[in-house]
């Protein structure tokens, strides 16, 4: 064996094993500028934001894909102290199903779920700061990607130019 096939099968072998971890890793994580979300850290949000603005008659949080939108805001648009804010809250939110139904957020049913985030508009509840950061920053980003999105702003709001239209019939008083 010459030493030029025995470098390059070495170095294919230590490649393969330094990228072996991340192919069999079950919890995958995405990569942002300012912070890291795993799988389940994405359907958290997703799951939420579905229970918010849920699929009726005209599509839901997930069909308009706000768990992006919620991301990428938080990324670009809050202070590294309301992302660390966030992100300690996201991790200590599933102790409220675990408390009120002793399952995550993702198991419950959709009740359950609507349950655990009622439980947050209640007066006097014992949420953590961080807790009611990452629940109030969820729910205020979903209802305002909903109403920003194209979806909402071309079936939903009537656009009219600014003069709006003309109307010679309108009745005058004298």
């Amino acid at each position: 064996m010459n030493r030029r096939t025995a470098i390059r099968n070495l170095a294919l072998v230590i490649g393969g094993a330094a990228l072996l971890p991340a192919c069999t890793e079950h919890n995958p994580i995405v990569h942002y500028k300012h912070f890291d979300i795993s799988l389940d850290q994405q359907t958290l949000i997703t799951d939420m934001a579905e229970t918010i603005i849920p699929k009726t008659n005209t599509p839901g949080a997930t069909d308009l894909n706000l768990y992006s939108f919620i991301i990428k805001m938080l990324d670009d648009c809050t202070t590294k102290k309301d992302q660390q804010a966030f992100l300690k809250g996201m991790g200590e939110f599933n102790e409220v199903p675990k408390k009120l139904f002793n399952k995550s957020f993702a198991d419950c049913s959709k009740k359950e779920k609507e349950d655990v985030l009622k439980t947050f508009e209640k007066k006097g509840n014992n949420y953590s700061k961080d807790q009611l950061a990452f629940y109030n920053t969820v729910k205020g980003l979903t209802v305002f990607g909903y109403t920003e999105s194209k979806y909402f702003m071309t079936k939903e709001v009537v656009y009219e130019l600014v003069p709006g239209r003309y109307n010679a019939y309108y009745p005058v008083k004298n």
